[in-house]
């Protein structure tokens, strides 16, 4: 009674809003196979090791582990990334964030023009290697601060052959060169500390410091918008994600830095998700220093 169908029909995921498909992704990962495998070949009996190995992963997602940190992968824009416990596991709705950076740049990505884009709090990498992954021109520069997640970007830049695209260490903008980018872009921090959603599903092991942000969730967006001011070039743009309930107060943020063009995006459940804005360059008065 070891064959992939009877496993699969035993599996009892009561914590998971996906049970069957988690139990899938996890016997996939067992046997290393592809989904289609479990439809092809159902009567296929597995290895006591196989089984035993598949039982051990169970175990953990039935305790809550998210599938991400089980198997160390997760898809973003098609590419594979490595994930762990140093960093978010990429999103979806971060997809959306992508989607609309290619959409500001396209008479540039049609004209392969070389821009310069950093992204900050790159954690594995997902939003730099995605837009490198489509714009092979540009030159990209992931940030973070902790240096175990910038080695498992550099990791994920290798897996998909896009070593193109550079990570270093760093704290937001400190230390980049002023009047240098056309594109900042970033998925802080931006999760109130007292949410009660931290103490429910994945996030409860992923770490609190790329999820949670003091000052109502806005404390790390301002400090990018402030300081994102003097990194950008003249007619730059500045791209983040936030929380759905945000989208106002980051607009006025960015209005109260001297940005224009403020306007904000919608996820895929129709959400405000991701607010953009346009840095023309500092008043003259302001700029003799």
């Amino acid at each position: 009674m070891t064959s992939i169908a009877n496993i699969l029909k035993q599996v009892d995921l009561p914590e998971s809003d996906t049970p069957a498909l988690d139990a899938e992704i996890l016997l996939c990962h067992v046997l290393g196979k592809e989904r289609v495998y479990l439809y092809t070949w159902p009567e296929k009996e597995l290895e006591p090791d196989q089984l035993s190995e598949f039982e051990g992963l169970i175990d953990r997602r039935q305790n809550g582990e998210p599938i991400a940190y089980i198997t160390g992968l997760r898809e973003f824009w098609s590419l594979p990334l490595k994930v762990n416990t140093s960093t978010l596991i990429p999103r979806p709705d971060t997809e959306r964030l992508v989607e609309v950076a290619l959409d500001a740049f396209s008479d540039s990505i049609s004209l392969n023009t070389p821009l310069n884009i950093v992204d900050l709090g790159t954690g594995t990498g997902a939003i730099a290697l995605a837009l490198g992954s489509e714009c092979p021109d540009w030159n990209i520069l992931g940030v973070d601060q902790s240096e175990d997640a910038v080695d498992l970007a550099k990791d994920n830049a290798q897996l998909n052959n896009l070593e193109q695209v550079q990570f270093q260490t760093g704290s937001w903008c400190e230390g980049l060169p002023h009047n240098h980018f056309d594109l900042i872009i970033s998925n802080p921090p931006y999760i109130v500390e007292a949410d009660p959603h931290l103490s429910q599903g994945d996030v409860r092991f992923e770490p609190l410091s790329a999820l949670v942000s003091p000052e109502n969730g806005l404390l790390d967006i301002v400090q990018i918008a402030q300081q994102s001011s003097l990194c950008l070039k003249t007619g730059g743009w500045l791209m983040v994600e936030h929380g759905f309930e945000q989208a106002g107060a980051v607009r006025q943020i960015f209005k109260g830095y001297g940005y224009s063009a403020v306007s904000s995006y919608q996820d895929l459940s129709g959400n405000d998700r991701v607010t953009v804005a346009c840095w023309k360059g500092r008043p003259e008065k302001d700029s003799k220093v």
